[in-house]
């Protein structure tokens, strides 16, 4: 079996109590089954602690949002479980996060995830160079193989795209969603190409929109929101300037969404989603990094919201390839 990850990613450590944020704010913890057995037989006052604040919901075990944060959050913002117990006692959820698994079978690939404020630095900051080792086991995939292999090789030309330093990087971002759907056509069976930018870039400049960034804010904002930051931002956005760490925000969306077209075919809306991510972003403005890790934790850890942007990839009059192009071009 292949594992491939990022070369940050077996030396990422959490920085605990140095945390600008914190995974135990805001956010419903999830319990998995184990730890919850766990927790319910644990003895003495923790055990007590915790058969108190853990319910049941919509089948699942969760931890009881108090005051905002996880009630296992201590005041030094160190976790009571991991301080009594050891790192190896913390629920699946914690101990995990924010790494990041995507296992297609015969091959498994890890990354970080943005919403972390110490991953997000490090993505930010630091070129994905990816490394691959080969290690025994593995399943048989389930997968379209034809597809995946068309979505490998698409990716690798995107990857690519974003690479190339050498023109502004809102022109990249367009081509890059110009080239999501020469990869979408091969995709669904159209001969391979090859990709022209300029030709591409000339041709965009004639099917552009005035861009619309209050109808693209007032599409974040009718989405679950989860903080009073995240709503102030959306209500008083302050435009930044396009640096070069936005192409390695484009490659973080493109490496975890990619290749999730294999379970529907739809490749072009996980690009106009990584485009559009891009856009509200520096729309926003604000510190990269934190406006980022504060879009991801919003965004990205809701399953619904994802949804809804890939919906409005196609549905929405602010997501029109017209207006995208007109945004990153005009």
């Amino acid at each position: 079996m292949r594992i491939t990850k990022p070369t940050y990613f077996d030396t990422f450590r959490c920085i605990a109590s140095d945390c600008p944020d914190s995974c135990c704010k805001e956010w419903d913890v999830q319990v998995d089954e184990a730890a919850a057995a766990q927790y319910r037989a644990l003895s003495g006052p923790l055990g007590d602690r915790l058969r108190e604040v853990m319910r049941e919901e919509d089948g699942e075990t969760v931890m009881t949002i108090i005051d905002g944060r996880c009630p296992m959050w201590r005041a030094d913002s160190l976790c009571r479980i991991q301080a009594e117990l050891g790192h190896e006692a913390l629920c699946k959820t914690c101990r995990e996060f924010p790494r990041l698994t995507h296992d297609y079978g015969d091959f498994i690939e890890y990354g970080l995830e943005l919403s972390c404020p110490e991953a997000a630095r490090i993505i930010l900051s630091t070129p994905a160079e990816m490394v691959t080792e080969e290690v025994p086991g593995g399943e048989e995939p389930e997968y379209d193989e034809e597809a995946m292999e068309v979505l490998l090789r698409t990716r690798d030309m995107a990857r690519a795209i974003l690479a190339d330093t050498n023109r502004p990087i809102n022109d990249t971002l367009a081509l890059l969603l110009i080239y999501g759907y020469q990869a979408q056509g091969e995709l669904d069976g159209a001969e391979v190409a090859p990709f022209e930018p300029q030709s591409g870039l000339e041709a965009a400049l004639h099917f552009t929109a005035p861009a619309n960034p209050d109808l693209m804010v007032e599409f974040f904002q009718g989405l679950e929101i989860l903080t009073e930051e995240w709503s102030a931002r959306l209500k008083h956005p302050a435009t930044g300037s396009w640096d070069r760490a936005y192409l390695l925000l484009a490659r973080y969306f493109i490496d975890r969404y990619w290749l999730q077209a294999v379970s529907d075919y739809d490749l072009v809306s996980r690009v106009k989603l990584a485009v559009i991510s891009c856009l509200l972003i520096h729309h926003l403005g604000g510190d990269l990094t934190r406006t980022a890790q504060l879009y991801s934790k919003e965004i990205e850890n809701d399953i619904d919201n994802i949804e809804a942007i890939l919906d409005g990839a196609y549905a929405s009059p602010a997501f029109t390839d017209d207006r995208l192009l007109g945004a990153l071009l005009q």
